[in-house]
């Protein structure tokens, strides 16, 4: 039988006073270094109520209801002193963030994006840099576009390729792209619903698929055949060139022009479309950013709008250490964190 047991660690230090009848000075030991006010908390609790709220995403009030439950109602903390522990966090490991963005500046393949953020009732975003190996930063950001891109991996490590959506902005930086395959096959699939008489889309749908069969089937050590590459392209032009045929026999339609506009966006980057049948280091989908994404999103829906950009500043700060800690297999989270 295994269960879990829940005790308080109260260490309490108490100094005689000396007063100075002379000066009118008061005096005292001096009390160990981290104590400055009457109650102090160890990192013990802090990493807890730390990791509940911003890993967890369970609310502040839930999260000091917790810990007073575990401890019989003995420990009730304040609102205050949890909302503050991400900024505390992010203040106190400066060090390793500067670590983890150099790290980020010498990877060859990097994966990004960036979703909704709301701060005080205004939009904001949040842009998420990750390598394949699961290193990965996350950055707050007022706006998107170039403004968003503006210091962050993607805008400083040029040597890079970039993993990314359909958001053309990211073709400025980097020195290769590979647009995500997973994408394109929900806007062939999306197309092959809305123009069902049009056989483009179902042919690139299948090709795409027999790509990434044959890509996931690849040996490292021996690499891509050319032959079945080059097989790949021209079925791939070929499909373009009847959509082409398609669209000018019959235009697309007003009221749906998506089909069209994929047909051109996948010839005018086919070679970002494809790059993942050349380069072995480069997956085909952008998974990775997308999964990171959504621990973001989680904590967005539990909170619904912060208060302030800095809380969501100190929040993607924080997240980027947690995964960062995660990779760590050595110690665990909350051991890490409590030593911070």
């Amino acid at each position: 039988m295994i269960n879990l047991r829940f005790f308080l660690d109260v260490n309490e230090y108490a100094a005689e006073v000396y007063y100075n009848s002379k000066t009118g000075e008061r005096s005292h030991a001096q009390f160990p270094e981290g104590y400055i006010n009457d109650v102090n908390y160890g990192g013990s609790v802090k990493a807890l109520a730390f990791i509940l709220n911003n890993e967890c995403c369970v609310s502040i009030d839930k999260t000091i209801k917790l810990i007073s439950d575990l401890t019989d109602g003995k420990l009730s903390i304040s609102k205050g002193m949890v909302n503050g522990l991400s900024k505390e966090f992010s203040m106190k490991t400066d060090k390793e963030k500067k670590e983890l963005f150099a790290s980020l500046m010498q990877k060859p393949v990097l994966h990004t994006d960036n979703t909704n953020a709301r701060s005080n009732g205004s939009s904001r975003f949040v842009f998420i840099v990750a390598a394949p190996d699961g290193t990965a930063q996350y950055y707050f950001r007022e706006n998107k576009g170039h403004a968003g891109i503006k210091d962050t991996p993607v805008d400083l490590n040029q040597s890079a390729i970039f993993i990314h959506d359909h958001d053309t902005t990211f073709y400025n930086y980097g020195s290769g792209h590979q647009e995500c395959i997973a994408h394109i096959l929900r806007y062939c699939k999306d197309s092959i619903q809305n123009e069902p008489d049009r056989e483009w889309n179902k042919k690139m749908y299948k090709l795409l698929r027999e790509m990434v069969h044959y890509r996931n089937g690849i040996d490292e050590t021996t690499g891509f055949d050319e032959k079945t590459v080059m097989a790949f392209e021209e079925r791939y032009d070929s499909i373009l060139e009847e959509a082409r045929e398609e669209y000018e026999y019959i235009p697309p339609s007003k009221y749906y022009r998506e089909g069209y506009n994929l047909y051109r966006h996948m010839a005018k980057y086919k070679s970002s479309h494809l790059l993942f049948l050349h380069d072995i280091r480069v997956p085909h989908n952008n998974n990775m950013a997308e999964r990171l994404l959504r621990a973001y999103k989680r904590k967005q829906h539990q909170v619904m709008s912060f208060r302030s950009d800095a809380s969501i500043d100190y929040l993607c700060q924080s997240m980027s250490m947690l995964l960062s800690l995660r990779q760590d297999s050595e110690s665990s989270v909350y051991d890490s964190v409590s030593k911070i």
